[in-house]
């Protein structure tokens, strides 16, 4: 099926030179004189080498076709993580090639999209957001505002954000599993 270069998102996976390649990143490039372009990072699935390419924005590719289903995240053992299909209660095993950095936001029982090719994941597509909890940051200051100042903070997966300067230790909040950036604190 052709799509335009410009309408793929990451994990979104396409045909070319009769190889497959999974999308890692999607920068839509608008210069101020000049034909606007997509640039495309990309993971070939047959041996992982990573490729990077460019379209003008009205260029089309072939986008393959390949099984995407919600899965039901398991565990991760040496083998690599489990993912169950909840219909069929079928399980599938993704490297650590194919989860790459979407494994930190991994929690059990979390809802994803895999993409499925001759019965090996090939990529997956989290929530837009995830909750995690605050495990270390600076103390807050009294008579600080929430302006536009932000400070580091390590969330219980392990990753490092920006948060605001009245968020504590111990505070739950949602970030974007795109770039683990904040985006509110939680409601529960």
């Amino acid at each position: 099926m052709k799509v335009a270069a410009s309408s793929l998102r990451k994990g979104a996976v396409v045909e070319l030179d009769d190889k497959l390649y999974v999308v890692l990143t999607v920068d839509n490039i608008h210069p101020g004189k000049g034909t606007p372009v997509t640039q495309l990072n990309m993971r070939r699935i047959s041996d992982g080498v990573k490729v990077a390419e460019r379209y003008r924005t009205t260029e089309v590719v072939e986008r393959a076709i390949v099984d995407q289903r919600e899965h039901t995240f398991l565990y991760k053992d040496a083998e690599g993580f489990h993912f169950m299909n909840p219909e069929t209660y079928e399980q599938y095993v993704g490297t650590e090639d194919v989860i790459g950095d979407a494994a930190a936001y991994l929690q059990d029982g979390m809802s994803v999209s895999l993409s499925i090719y001759n019965q090996t994941p090939i990529a997956i597509e989290l929530p837009r957001t995830a909750t995690l909890e605050i495990v270390d940051t600076e103390p807050s200051m009294k008579g600080q505002t929430a302006s536009s100042s932000y400070k580091p903070a390590l969330l219980s997966n392990g990753v490092k954000t920006m948060v605001p300067p009245y968020i504590a230790v111990g505070t739950r909040i949602v970030v974007l599993t795109e770039d683990g950036s904040y985006l509110e604190r939680a409601k529960d």
